[in-house]
């Protein structure tokens, strides 16, 4: 699936993205201010999250409730050194919970990323349009 879209879409942009069935774990690639976290947070309300979301840059994960009783995970890996620090951190059982999980820069962490994953890549495009591409 490919979207072009403006920031002030990104709620029918999020429940696209859900309606397309993706795997619970799902890995977020695109450059810094790409518009990962902004995804994430619009698929985390589309999921049922009512409380306030943030990137979890410095606390590495974010852990919601949604209104449906389901857990979701936001991970950002960026400030890993090494994946000897996801596995301290128990990202492997977050991502054995079979919960949500929404990864930003997964790269960082490629052995501990499940087969069974989603992707979605996201770039800015001419006068702020984005697209999004979920594999």
């Amino acid at each position: 699936m490919e979207i072009l879209f403006n920031l002030d879409e990104i709620e029918q942009i999020a429940q696209k993205v859900l309606n397309e069935n993706p795997h619970k774990i799902i890995l977020f690639n695109g450059k810094m201010g790409a518009g990962k976290t902004t995804v994430i947070k619009a698929l985390v309300k589309a999921l049922g999250v009512t409380e306030t979301t943030s990137s979890p840059t410095f606390s590495l994960v974010n852990e919601y409730r949604s209104i449906h009783n389901q857990t979701i995970y936001h991970f950002d890996v960026y400030r890993l050194n090494s994946e000897t620090e996801a596995y301290d951190m128990g990202l492997d059982e977050y991502l054995d919970s079979g919960n949500w999980c929404f990864i930003e820069w997964a790269e960082k962490i490629p052995n501990l990323i499940p087969d069974q994953h989603s992707v979605i890549n996201i770039s800015e495009t001419q006068n702020g349009v984005r697209k999004l591409v979920l594999q």
